[in-house]
């Protein structure tokens, strides 16, 4: 795995605020009941957004706040990947972020992250724009120039002027802000009856924390409207004739080091040598991850876990396959097959192929014919003829919803 530079904040994991009380009167009414438990390709509009976060290595408590009355709503979700905290929220938005920030007070992180629980589309690269952003006096805000021509009107619909767009912008969450001066503005509005702020930044400004502005995305649109919903619904559920398939590919190598055995492929085996590297060194699962995160243009292994940092000495490696595979699958891809090609002159892997093809399909939760894993050897030829280490190549192919851009 290489070194990628990483964030302050990624050695402290960063708490996440997901506000989700609202009643979402503006998209109507429904029977799967208000909007963030509204269906989008199959999954309740919350649903991939607490998953957005449950999947990115950044994120440590998670703490949900919802309406009191949507307890039901929320268990009839479905499983997620990661535990989390759940309150109920307040009579506003500004209150339910005081409860959930609250609800944190006991760990007291050093950062934290609040979003609103209808941006389902929030992706990884925004996550870490905005954790990047924050210090100890500083928040961040993830925002968009204004691109519209913008007028004010007047009480009997006339124009009074047209509003210069220069240096304006719309703002996006998540928010992020050093826990400890954005707890502190939330309990000095409560104190000073302030229930008026539009967000989280605008208690800060308030409060005096300055907050920084970091580029946003177009994708990360909050779901206001019914046809906001019925637009994502169309976006990850569509098929057509021509399916969004991607291949990606990865390739890994390790050397070899004294030890006794060598992990491919998710299983043990008994060998003279062991594989070196900052994790097990699982080098057929180190080129699968790749593979996959390459799909939806989600960087390399060494982007989610970098070697410098130590919470990852000695890990297993299904650790970072299956997160790429939950990245995958919060984009709306299906994996549809996996190819591994192990090369090596020695172990020999094919007694232990239906071992790896089983570790697999369950990391990736695919059928095992979806696997293949197939090793060689490179005929006495180079570094890895002379025994001194195994590489390995993957494939990945997997099918995202949408069509192929034109």
């Amino acid at each position: 795995m290489g070194e990628t530079k990483q964030s302050s904040h990624s050695a402290a994991k960063v708490a996440v605020v997901i506000v989700a009380a609202g009643r979402g009167e503006r998209a109507g009414q429904s029977a799967e009941g208000p909007k963030q438990y509204r269906r989008i390709g199959g999954r309740a509009v919350l649903y991939r957004t607490i998953e957005a976060f449950s999947s990115h290595p950044s994120i440590g408590t998670i703490v949900v706040a919802i309406h009191p009355d949507d307890t039901d709503l929320f268990a009839a979700m479905g499983e997620f990947t990661r535990d989390f905290i759940v309150v109920p929220g307040g009579s506003t938005r500004q209150e339910s972020t005081r409860l959930a920030l609250s609800a944190l007070a006991g760990e007291a992180p050093g950062v934290v992250l609040i979003h609103d629980g209808v941006r389902p589309f929030v992706d990884a690269a925004l996550i870490y724009r905005v954790i990047a952003a924050i210090d100890a006096g500083h928040g961040a805000l993830p925002a968009l120039p204004v691109s519209d021509t913008l007028k004010r009107g007047a009480a009997d619909g006339t124009i009074v002027e047209t509003v210069p767009r220069a240096g304006l912008h719309t703002a996006q969450t998540p928010q992020g802000f050093p826990f400890g001066p954005i707890m502190a503005a939330h309990d000095a509005a409560a104190a000073a009856g302030r229930d008026d702020f539009t967000d989280d930044a605008a208690i800060a400004e308030w409060n005096g924390l300055p907050v920084r502005l970091v580029l946003g995305s177009p994708d990360n649109m909050k779901l206001t409207w019914a046809k906001d919903i019925a637009m994502a619904n169309e976006r990850l559920s569509q098929r057509s004739a021509f399916p969004d398939v991607r291949t990606g590919n990865g390739y890994d190598v390790h050397s070899f080091e004294p030890g006794d055995h060598v992990t491919l492929c998710g299983v043990a085996i008994p060998h003279t040598k062991k594989l070196n590297g900052h994790s097990d060194a699982d080098v057929g699962l180190h080129a699968l991850t790749d593979a996959l995160l390459a799909t939806c243009g989600a960087g390399d292994i060494g982007t989610h876990f970098p070697p410098s940092d130590p919470q990852w000495k000695g890990a297993a490696s299904h650790i970072f396959v299956e997160h790429a595979a939950g990245i995958v699958r919060s984009a709306g891809g299906r994996i549809a097959n996996a190819d591994v090609t192990l090369i090596c002159e020695a172990p020999r892997v094919g007694p232990h192929r239906e071992a790896m093809t089983e570790a697999l399909s369950k990391m990736l939760r695919i059928a095992r014919e979806r696997i293949s894993i197939k090793a060689t050897t490179n005929e006495k030829l180079g570094f890895i003829g002379r025994e001194e280490g195994i590489a390995a190549i993957a494939t990945a192919s997997v099918v995202y919803p949408g069509d192929v851009p034109e």
